[in-house]
C-alpha cells in the first residue's frame, strides 16, 4: 500500500511537471484520451531514453530531485563521460564500463550509434527508482549472490565452448532493454504500443521483441517463458500488467519466482507514465518500483539487425574453434 501511495504521488508530481491539466478550471476532470472502442488511448511510438539512471548516485544520496542548475551540469556531465568519441581506444573508460585493450576491451561503436538520452527525467529526478525511498534497489538475498558468482565462474570458464554458453542478449533472444520491465540504455530504447479491444501489444525496438497482451482472465499457458507470462486489465485510467511464469536465469537478476506488476498511464498526448514493481524474493530481499516515462516520438520502429548480419556469434566461435586448432590457450 505505501508504494502504491507513493507512486501515485509521483505521476501526480510527473503531470504537473509536464504541465498536464490534472484539472480543468473548473475543477472537473480533463477528458482522457480514449481509443474508438472506449478504453484509455496509451497508444503510440515512444522513447524512454532518459539519462536519469535507475538507481541514484551516491552524490545525490538525500536528493529525489535536482534544481535546474545542478541539474543542467549532470547533464552535462554524463553526456561527456558515456561519449565515445571521447574514449582512449586503449586505456578505455572505467567509469563507463568499458574495459582498457589489455582486458579485451573493444572500441566497437562510437557515438553516432548512441541515443541513451541527453537529459533526465522532466522533473529532473536523481533516479528511476522510486521505492525505497533511498532510490537504490534493496540488497540481493545471499543465494541470490552466490548463485550469480557460480554463474560468473562457469562462464568465464566456458564461454567459448557453445552458443549455448553465451547470454541470451549474445544470443539475440533477450535485448538488454526490452525486459519486462523495460528500462533505459545506450540504444533502442524506442517501443510502440497497440490496442485492439482484447488485447494490448507492446513492440520493442530492441530485438523487436513484442509482447501480446490478453486484456482480462485469459487462460495461461502450462510452460514458463523468457518474457514471462502477461496479463491485462484496467484500472481507471491505467492499464496494468501482471507478469508470472518466468523462465529465470540471467535476465537483470530474474527468477521464476518473480511477479512483476506494470502501470501505463496516459498524462498527455506526449507521455505515458510506465511505473513497474518488481517482487521476487529468492533474487532481492524486498520489493522495488521505478517510474519512468515515455515520450512520444516520430515513428517508424527500425527492425533491429543483431549481430549486423548474424556473423558476430559465429565469429566468436570460429575463432575459439581456430585457437584450439593451433593450440592455444582461450583467454577467459
Amino acid at each position: 500500500m505505501r508504494t502504491r501511495c507513493v507512486a501515485g504521488l509521483f505521476i501526480f508530481a510527473l503531470a504537473l511537471a509536464l504541465g498536464a491539466p490534472v484539472l480543468a478550471q473548473s475543477d472537473e476532470p480533463t477528458m482522457p484520451m480514449r481509443r474508438p472502442h472506449g478504453d484509455p488511448d496509451i497508444s503510440g511510438i515512444f522513447t524512454f531514453r532518459t539519462l536519469t539512471p535507475l538507481q541514484r548516485p551516491q552524490q545525490f544520496a538525500e536528493q529525489e530531485t535536482l534544481d535546474p542548475e545542478t541539474a543542467a551540469a549532470f547533464e552535462a556531465s554524463e553526456r561527456t563521460r558515456q561519449n565515445r568519441d571521447l574514449f582512449d581506444p586503449i586505456a578505455g573508460a572505467r567509469s563507463a564500463g568499458y574495459a582498457p585493450r589489455s582486458e579485451g576491451g573493444v572500441l566497437s561503436y562510437n557515438e553516432f550509434w548512441y541515443e541513451r538520452g541527453v537529459d533526465l527525467t522532466d522533473d529532473k529526478r536523481t533516479s528511476l527508482i522510486i521505492d525505497p525511498p533511498d532510490g537504490r534497489l534493496p540488497p540481493r538475498t545471499p543465494e541470490a549472490i552466490e548463485a550469480g558468482r557460480e554463474r560468473a565462474a562457469y562462464r568465464r570458464e566456458h564461454m567459448y565452448d557453445s552458443y549455448e554458453n553465451r547470454s541470451l542478449m549474445d544470443r539475440c533472444i533477450m535485448g538488454f532493454n526490452a525486459g519486462p520491465p523495460m528500462s533505459s540504455s545506450a540504444y533502442n530504447n524506442n517501443v510502440m504500443i497497440f490496442q485492439t479491444p482484447d488485447h494490448v501489444v507492446i513492440l520493442n525496438e530492441m530485438v523487436h521483441n513484442a509482447r501480446i497482451i490478453p486484456i482480462d482472465d485469459v487462460a495461461k499457458p502450462p510452460f514458463p517463458q523468457f518474457s514471462g507470462v502477461s496479463r491485462g486489465h484496467w484500472e481507471g485510467e491505467t492499464f496494468v500488467v501482471e507478469t508470472t511464469q518466468f523462465r529465470g536465469g540471467e535476465s537483470r537478476g530474474t527468477s521464476p519466482n518473480k511477479h512483476l506488476i506494470e502501470r501505463f498511464t496516459r498524462i498527455n498526448p506526449d507521455r505515458v507514465a510506465y511505473e513497474y514493481t518488481v517482487t521476487d524474493p529468492t533474487v532481492y530481499t524486498a520489493p522495488h518500483t521505478v517510474l519512468m516515462p515515455f515520450r512520444r516520438t516520430d515513428g517508424p520502429l527500425f527492425e533491429y539487425a543483431c549481430h549486423e548480419g548474424n556473423i558476430g556469434l559465429y565469429g566468436i566461435l570460429a575463432g575459439a574453434r581456430e585457437l584450439e586448432r593451433q593450440g592455444r590457450e582461450l583467454r577467459p
